[in-house]
């Protein structure tokens, strides 16, 4: 039976720079998600104010398209909070619009007296999102890249 011997040195030294590097991916972690939270937001906005027509004019934005601004208090009501942490590593971040028609305007449905007008859907979100996620994924690539070199 063969037999050998191990001897460590330095762990302790490098459990604590291991320490000390995930520490610094969370800080950049919340950074980053800060910085995406804030990117989208004007991005959101800035889609909503694309097109824009009188009240009582016919919209100009066609079906599938986002809406086109009237008065721009959807985009006024655009609103984000955060980032809060939800575990170590982990954190959220929420955009969304508050006024009461935001949700029909993105998703489509019936409105009016008695739901009979059909309002179809202008999304916002969700497209805007998803054209921005290379973006967004680039501030938390920055941000990591940065924590793990210092």
């Amino acid at each position: 039976m063969a037999s050998f011997h191990v001897e460590t040195s330095g762990l302790a030294e490098s459990r604590a720079a291991l320490k000390v590097k995930v520490r610094a991916v969370n800080a950049a972690t919340r950074t980053a998600t800060r910085q995406a939270k804030n990117h989208l937001d004007r991005e959101v906005k800035n889609t909503l104010r694309r097109r824009s027509h009188r009240r009582g004019t016919p919209t100009p934005s066609p079906a599938g398209e986002p809406p086109a601004k009237i008065s721009g208090n959807l985009a006024r009501t655009v609103r984000s909070r955060g980032p809060r942490m939800l575990r170590r590593g982990v954190w959220e971040a929420e955009i969304g619009p508050t006024a009461v028609y935001s949700r029909i305007q993105e998703l489509g449905g019936h409105t009016g007296r008695g739901h009979r007008t059909h309002l179809p859907p202008r999304p916002y979100m969700k497209p805007t999102t998803r054209a921005q996620l290379a973006r967004l994924h680039e501030f938390y690539r920055r941000a990591w890249r940065e924590a793990i070199a210092a």
